[in-house]
């Protein structure tokens, strides 16, 4: 029982969100793609709060938005 958890869980964790992703990245243009990449460490954030109780510290806040910010400055060189 314990190693068809395992496997579920291996799946559930990883299988299926790279397959999305790679489904994502193929159909989505490169900004978009990558302003939604920008937005998965806040949206890990809201759920900790939410569900986990989790609450980040400034750090946290912080670096979170860095990322988004430099997702949000980036400019494709021409």
């Amino acid at each position: 029982m314990a190693i068809a958890a395992g496997i579920g869980v291996g799946v559930s964790s990883s299988v299926i969100p790279y397959v999305f992703d790679q489904l994502a990245m193929a159909r989505l243009a490169r900004a978009t793609y990558a302003l939604f990449v920008a937005l998965l460490p806040a949206t890990a954030t809201v759920i900790g709060v939410v569900v986990l109780r989790q609450l980040p510290t400034a750090v946290d806040l912080a670096g979170i938005g860095l990322v988004m910010a430099g997702v949000a400055l980036h400019r494709q060189a021409a």
